[in-house]
């Protein structure tokens, strides 16, 4: 246990609470990965407050959120940095680069090169590929992000002899991603978390990569598939696994251990109300497949595994541990079954929780900066004994969030979350 005079690097900070162990203070992330960042308009309000001037960049235009300068991450705290294979060529290319527009706020902001949105007649925005050709993203008039209109297209058929799971990362994605690997790791102390090339087997996140989802967009027509043709199913499953190890492979070549832990998998297996599937359909399916890939990750790197999977996964959480996830995000603590010191009571010592810190549907976006700084309080005597926490708050800060409660939240992880601690009586 850390005494009140270890200060640890955020590094260290970090490494000691995913290994169960306390640090000198509850590790803090925003802005880690694409579920715990902050959206640009919420963003921008927040440097107003803090009194900071300079820029803005939205990091991933699908979902409108930002990058978060150094100079936030000093001032609220945080300890993680993003090593982001689907990022890392913008976040190394010159601010000149990066193109300016105008929000529905009117405010502008910088987008990362190759950026291309057009407007429709109705103030509606969609996303253009490199060719210029329409995407299937599309943002109505005064939105917030942009969604997947094709999802689930009725007209469309899953076909099993289409999916090409993509098995390399290309030669400039591996030679950025070491260079920014290095430049963190060496510049830095931030811990630095990795992401990009892994899978999805449910079809309900946009996080990764849908070439390598294997749903292919249709996960109405796969959840049957799971049914009623299971053979197919592990085929497509493990195809995408061995694409997946391919890949880590390489990304593990070029930025070595310098991240701590790498995601290998945005999954959201669970609804508001419950799993998307029995645990008994999703251990005999997926399972196996999460299992081999942990498996590699843990006898050929250093790195943690670290999953996204949004809703109630109560009763997936022992098949989670069971196939070597070593981290889970984000901790949705407003759905059923996702009481956090029953989660912490439950599964504590074997898995670390990254988020479950701050309800974001029901307590950030509506109630006042003192009930904010309570309900973290309250949170941290929960999730920080014995370590295996990294506070965040639940999923991406919405841009309707005052910005007050965003440094209420932060400034109350910091002052909560120092260890020795006492578990609460009860």
């Amino acid at each position: 246990m850390a005494s009140h005079e270890d200060i640890l690097t955020s590094r260290e900070r970090v490494m000691r609470a995913v290994d169960h162990r306390e640090p000198d203070r509850v590790p803090i992330d925003l802005g880690g990965m694409k579920a715990t960042g902050i959206a640009i308009g919420a963003y921008q309000r927040l440097r107003d407050l803090l009194g900071l001037r300079g820029s803005t960049r939205v990091l991933d235009p699908r979902f409108m959120i930002a990058e978060v300068q150094e100079d936030v991450l000093r001032r609220l705290h945080g300890d993680v940095l993003p090593v982001d294979v689907t990022t890392v060529s913008a976040a190394l290319a010159p601010e000149s680069d990066w193109k300016p527009r105008r929000l529905f706020s009117g405010r502008e902001a910088l987008f990362p090169p190759g950026t291309r949105i057009a407007e429709d007649p109705d103030g509606s925005l969609v996303l253009l590929d490199a060719d210029g050709a329409r995407t299937s993203f599309r943002m109505p008039r005064d939105g917030h992000y942009f969604d997947d209109i094709s999802f689930n297209d009725p007209r469309a058929t899953l076909d099993p002899r289409s999916f090409r799971p993509v098995d390399s990362v290309p030669d400039r994605e591996l030679r950025n991603l070491e260079t920014l690997a290095r430049r963190l790791h060496e510049g830095t102390e931030y811990a630095l978390l990795g992401w990009g090339y892994g899978v999805c087997f449910l079809g309900l996140s946009l996080i990764t990569d849908r070439r390598s989802n294997v749903t292919m967009g249709l996960p109405d027509q796969w959840l049957m598939m799971l049914l009623t043709e299971k053979e197919t199913c592990h085929e497509m499953m493990g195809r995408s696994v061995d694409a997946s190890i391919k890949c880590l492979e390489a990304m593990h070549e070029a930025v070595g251990d310098r991240c701590f832990a790498w995601g290998i998998a945005s999954d959201d297996s669970g609804t508001q109300r419950g799993e998307f599937i029995r645990p008994e359909l999703w251990a005999e399916m997926i399972k196996p497949h999460y299992t081999r890939l942990c498996a590699w990750v843990h006898e050929h790197t250093q790195w943690k595994t670290y999953l996204h999977s949004c809703g109630s996964v109560f009763h997936l959480i022992p098949h989670f541990i069971a196939a070597g996830i070593d981290i889970l995000n984000p901790v949705q603590t407003s759905a059923a079954n996702m009481d956090p010191e029953r989660l912490k009571r439950e599964f504590g010592d074997r898995l670390c929780f990254w988020g479950g810190g701050c309800d974001t549907q029901r307590v950030l976006p509506t109630a006042g900066p003192e009930q904010v700084r309570e309900h973290v309080r309250e949170r941290m005597d929960l999730f920080a004994p014995g370590g295996g926490f990294v506070f965040t708050q639940v999923h991406n800060i919405q841009g309707n969030v005052p910005e007050e409660n965003v440094v209420a939240m932060f400034d109350a992880a910091h002052e909560f979350g120092t260890y020795p601690r006492r578990a609460p009586k009860g």
